[in-house]
């Protein structure tokens, strides 16, 4: 029993041995021959051993075997770190090695197909979302036009909004001139005369013509004299969208005298009256201006409030006496 675990041990050391090295002919660099038997588990950097003889072996560097020999070697896993740098390499090898890989062409988008050009921005999101905002940008551009010119903001915007018109209409109102309302003495003034003829006839508004009248031959002059208080009262002066441009340093300009807490004694009478899309605003004060409006201090019963108004709404200003 203990022969044949001895037998076994030798068999399988033999084998291992026999795995790991192997008998050849090598041809060295010098001329000379070597035979024995290379054993890979002893391979490192500075060479490898091989049995040359019964119990004898010797370490051959590596740059002592042939290309040929080291090629071979280069095939064993383990001696194949340690080889690799001795082996030479030929041109075309080298020429295989440092040629550059074939270019791979990188991937191209597909060509969209030819469209008109409402249909490719309809094609895409972004596309879609621009005309979008030049839709909504139209619409908000033809509100700006209503204020402007003192038109319907729903009739201007309503037309904005329409595909088929869009922004001709804008231009259209745009091109308009400004839309001024008549002011309310105006129409009083014109309203007067027919207010107060109503019901009157033709011999009471010129009793000359009445039948039986007495018709003197001599010119008569009457004096009347003036009412000191209508004299006293100065005309308004007024200002009006169109004729002028209401901006930060026309108000500044015209109107300096109601910038002050304390009025002069030539303006302390008189007051402003600012007309705007919101309605009419009789002010003592200008508190505040900025570059796009104003701030005009009106009067509330016992109170006083400031009240904002946009440069872009005033339609007219009014400096008149506060007893006109």
């Amino acid at each position: 029993m203990v022969r044949r675990l001895t037998l076994m041990r030798w068999l399988l050391v033999c084998g291992l041995l026999a795995g790991s090295a192997f008998a050849d002919t090598f041809k060295l660099t010098n001329g000379e021959t070597l035979n024995g038997e290379v054993f890979s588990v002893s391979a490192n950097d500075q060479g490898v051993q091989v049995k040359v003889g019964g119990g004898q072996y010797q370490r051959v560097p590596w740059a002592s075997f042939s290309q040929e020999d080291l090629k071979k070697f280069a095939k064993d896993a383990k001696m194949e770190p340690f080889v690799q740098p001795f082996i030479e390499i030929s041109p075309e090898e080298r020429a295989k090695k440092t040629e550059p890989p074939p270019l791979k062409q990188p991937p191209k988008l597909e060509r969209p197909a030819q469209q008109s050009l409402f249909a490719a921005l309809f094609s895409t999101n972004l596309g879609i979302f621009m005309m979008l905002l030049l839709y909504a940008a139209n619409i908000y551009a033809g509100y700006e036009v209503a204020i402007f010119r003192a038109q319907p903001p729903a009739l201007v915007c309503g037309l904005a909004a329409i595909p088929a018109l869009g922004m001709l209409a804008t231009i259209a109102f745009l091109s308009m001139p400004t839309k001024i309302k008549p002011t309310e003495e105006v129409l009083v003034s014109a309203e007067a005369p027919v207010a107060a003829t109503a019901g009157i006839t033709e011999e009471e508004i010129n009793p000359m013509h009445a039948n039986g009248a007495q018709r003197p031959t001599g010119l008569k002059l009457a004096h009347t004299e003036p009412d000191p208080t209508k004299a006293a009262v100065p005309e308004a002066e007024v200002y009006q969208r169109g004729q002028y441009t209401f901006n930060r340093r026309f108000i500044e300009t015209k109107f300096a005298g109601f910038f002050g807490v304390v009025r002069r004694d030539a303006e302390k009478d008189r007051v402003l009256v600012v007309k705007s899309n919101r309605g009419e605003y009789t002010g003592q004060r200008i508190s505040r201006i900025a570059a796009n409006d104003l701030h005009l201090q009106v009067q509330r019963g016992h109170a006083s409030e400031e009240v904002l108004i946009p440069f872009v709404e005033i339609q007219e200003i009014r400096v008149k006496h506060k007893d006109a």
